[in-house]
């Protein structure tokens, strides 16, 4: 994975948990949802990651 797009992740995962730090004292369940999301965010990280380097994997063994 590409330094722009692990900073483009890395990024976005801090704006969320920023976010559902403040909508704690709003709301219980946006709180709960922007963790969700940020979860997921993480989660897809890794899932392009792995298929990334398999695919690079794949060519370089070719």
């Amino acid at each position: 994975m590409g330094k722009g797009l692990s900073l483009w992740f890395a990024c976005s995962s801090i704006l969320i948990l920023t976010a559902a730090s403040i909508a704690i004292s709003y709301s219980f369940w946006l709180a709960l949802l922007l963790g969700f999301l940020c979860v997921i965010n993480i989660g897809w990280g890794f899932i392009l990651k792995a298929r990334i380097r398999r695919k690079q994997e794949s060519l370089s063994s070719d």
